[in-house]
C-alpha cells in the first residue's frame, strides 16, 4: 500500500506557495532535531547549557541547540519575514524582502524530561505577516489569525501533527527519514475518563479548581458519578499529544504560587497552536472553561495564560465549577 508523505501532502494543499515553503522548512528541522535528541548523551546534548531565558528558566543544552536550528532554518527561508522563541528575548526579522509569514515556536517543549529519556516535542504557530519588516507589534495578532499549526512529539516514534485550518493530521517519521500520513482525520472524543494536571500543585489552585478535581477523584461515588485516570508526562506536547489520540482534557490553571501572573504557560508558543490544533480536532480550549484561547488578544510576546483544553463535554463541565 503506497502512503502519503508530508511532502505531497502539503504541495496538495489549498494553500499560498510561501506557506507550503514554510511548512517544510519546519518539518525537515524537526526531522533533525529528532536525532539530535535521539543522540543524547552520545551528541553531547543533555545537561544544562549554563545560561537564563527570558522566561526566567535555566535552559537546557537541547533548548539552546534546537532553538538555534529552527532560527537558522526559518530565517534562511524566503517566505519568512520574522520569527520569535520562547527561547529569545526578542523576535527575530529576517532579511527577506518577499518574506511573507511569522513563525513562532517553543523550540522544545518539556525539555526537563531529556535527561531522563522522556518525551520531549517542538511547537510551531504560523501567522501572515503584514510587512517583510516585522517589529514585536506585527506578532500580536489573536490566534484566530494563525494560518497553521503543528508540533513534533519526539518519543518511541517520532510522529508530526499538523493543522492548516482544514482538520489535523499525523504524520510518523520513517526509519528513511521520510513523514508518512499514519493518522489521518484526527478526532478528539467529546467525553472522557482521563485528565492531565501537575497534583503537586494542588493546595495552590484556586477553590473552584480544586473542588472540580477533587470530584473527579472521588469516582464512582462522587458528583461526577464514573472513575477518572490521572495522567500527566511533564511535557505539554506529550500530554496534548495524548488527548489527540485517545481524549481526556489537560490543566494548567492559575496558583498562587506566583498570583501576579495569570499562569505559566506561554500564550503565543504553546497556548495558541496547541488550542488551533485541539479545535480542529473537535475538542475545546479554553483559559478557564469559558473564554477561548483563540479569542485572547495578545499583548506582549511572552504572555502566559491559564490553559483548559480537551474533550469537549470535559471542558464544559470543567468551566461549570
Amino acid at each position: 500500500m503506497t502512503r502519503t508523505r508530508l511532502d505531497a501532502h502539503i504541495a496538495a494543499l489549498d494553500a499560498p506557495e510561501g506557506l507550503k515553503t514554510v511548512l517544510t522548512v519546519v518539518a525537515a528541522t524537526c526531522a533533525d532535531i529528532s536525532k539530535v535528541v535521539a543522540g543524547g548523551a552520545l551528541a553531547g546534548a543533555l545537561g544544562a547549557s549554563g545560561q537564563i531565558n527570558v522566561q526566567d528558566e535555566e535552559q537546557k543544552k537541547l533548548d539552546v541547540m534546537t532553538n538555534d536550528m529552527l532560527t537558522e532554518a526559518l530565517l534562511a527561508s524566503p517566505a519568512v519575514a520574522g520569527v520569535a522563541s520562547e527561547e529569545m528575548d526578542e523576535v527575530q526579522p529576517a532579511s527577506n524582502p518577499a518574506g511573507e509569514y511569522l513563525v513562532l515556536f517553543d523550540p522544545l517543549d518539556g525539555s526537563s524530561n531529556i535527561d531522563i529519556n522522556a518525551p520531549v516535542g517542538t511547537i510551531v504557530s504560523v501567522l501572515k505577516s503584514a510587512t517583510a519588516t516585522p517589529t514585536e507589534a506585527d506578532f500580536m495578532q489573536s490566534g484566530r489569525h494563525q494560518v497553521a499549526a503543528l508540533y513534533a512529539v519526539y518519543g518511541p516514534q517520532t510522529m508530526l501533527v499538523l493543522t492548516t485550518g482544514a482538520g489535523v493530521k499525523g504524520f510518523t517519521l520513517s526509519n528513511d527519514g521520510d513523514w508518512i500520513l499514519t493518522h489521518d482525520e484526527i478526532a478528539i472524543s467529546p467525553d472522557t475518563k482521563e485528565f492531565a494536571i501537575n497534583m503537586s500543585n494542588l493546595r495552590h489552585w484556586a477553590e473552584p479548581v480544586q473542588t472540580y478535581v477533587g470530584d473527579l477523584l472521588k469516582g464512582e461515588e462522587g458528583p461526577r458519578a464514573k472513575n477518572f485516570n490521572m495522567r500527566w508526562v511533564a511535557a505539554m506536547v506529550a500530554d496534548v499529544h495524548r488527548i489527540l489520540m485517545r481524549g481526556g482534557v489537560f490543566l494548567y490553571p492559575w496558583d498562587r504560587r506566583e498570583p501576579n501572573k495569570p499562569g505559566k504557560l506561554r500564550l503565543m508558543y504553546e497556548g495558541n497552536p496547541m488550542a488551533f490544533l485541539v479545535e480542529q480536532a473537535g475538542g475545546k480550549a479554553t483559559t478557564d472553561g469559558r473564554q477561548a484561547i483563540l479569542d485572547v488578544q495578545p499583548e506582549h510576546l511572552h504572555q502566559r495564560i491559564p490553559v483548559a483544553l480537551g474533550s469537549a463535554n470535559e471542558i464544559d463541565a470543567y468551566a461549570g465549577v
